[in-house]
């Protein structure tokens, strides 16, 4: 049976006596994709920050990440640093923070390469470029040039998706990546990520509040409440019989047009993914929406 590219196993994460996380588990197989989906505060970003190991010093984590079999949790710095960037990329969601607004952009997304090859500057910028042209930034040439103020929030975006692109890495962690984005936008970043998904073969973890965002995206859906795993099922599962009282509210926040829902819905019907077997979960604690 192939080994899943990541494995998280029982992780806790505590900051003093908070617990942030508790007892979460899940994986990703290669090539899959998982929403991870809960309400602000649920632990989605404290779980994708401790797979990147950028968790404050403060943190206390226990349990097991490991990518490819190798564990994370006691790797070197030097080793996660190597990782970074290369192997595992995580995008923002806000790429104004995220980008640095002194550096051009071209500059910014040939940093990523240099800070893993030993490539000419002239190669890391041409590869650049080119990473700007996969994700759709008009006369990628000119705007590499541009500085990150100049270009509008989804071109931002897509900009973060390049650097996070351009090393060719095996997992992508996406993080609420189209929350500051209108409706408009956000259905072209959605889109550009699955195209890039199936081009590059990539696994991510696409982190959200929002069910109607991550069926477009996701082959599986872990849903978390609290820190804690509620249910996690296919895609269809979730929309078609969700487990959980929660899930159910969150279902009931998509917009209200049943139409809607029912895109939503169709959206995991077309691409006709095969219903992978639910795995067994603590109930836990849960909220009446």
């Amino acid at each position: 049976m192939p080994r899943s590219l990541l494995d998280v196993e029982h992780l806790d994460v505590r900051f003093s006596s908070t617990a942030a996380v508790r007892d979460l588990s899940f994986s990703i197989e290669k090539g899959e994709s998982v929403g991870l989906v809960g309400e602000s505060g649920s632990g989605k970003s404290v779980t994708s920050l401790a797979i990147m190991r950028l968790l404050a010093p403060q943190a206390r984590v226990t349990g097991s990440i490991r990518f490819e079999g190798e564990e994370l949790l006691n790797a070197t710095e030097e080793r996660m640093r190597s990782l970074r960037g290369r192997m595992i990329t995580m995008i923002f969601q806000e790429p104004m923070i995220a980008l640095n607004p002194l550096m051009r952009v071209g500059d910014q997304v040939a940093e990523a390469i240099l800070a893993h090859e030993s490539v000419s500057t002239k190669e890391a910028w041409n590869r650049a470029v080119s990473a700007l042209d996969e994700v759709a930034i008009p006369n990628p040439s000119s705007r590499a040039k541009d500085y990150p103020h100049q270009l509008s929030g989804g071109q931002r975006q897509r900009v973060m998706i390049a650097m996070a692109i351009v090393n060719r890495p095996q997992l992508l962690i996406a993080d609420e990546p189209t929350t500051a984005l209108d409706v408009t936008v956000q259905a072209q970043i959605l889109d550009l990520l699955a195209r890039l998904r199936e081009k590059f073969s990539l696994s991510m973890l696409f982190i959200s509040h929002d069910l109607g965002v991550v069926s477009q995206v996701a082959h599986r859906i872990a849903v978390m409440y609290r820190g804690q795993m509620l249910e996690t099922g296919s895609a269809r599962q979730v929309f078609k019989a969700p487990a959980h009282e929660y899930t159910r509210g969150l279902l009931n926040a998509i917009p209200t047009l049943q139409s809607d829902r029912a895109q939503a819905l169709a959206m995991v019907e077309a691409r006709q993914y095969s219903d992978l077997p639910l795995k067994e979960i603590e109930q836990g604690h849960w909220a009446r929406i």
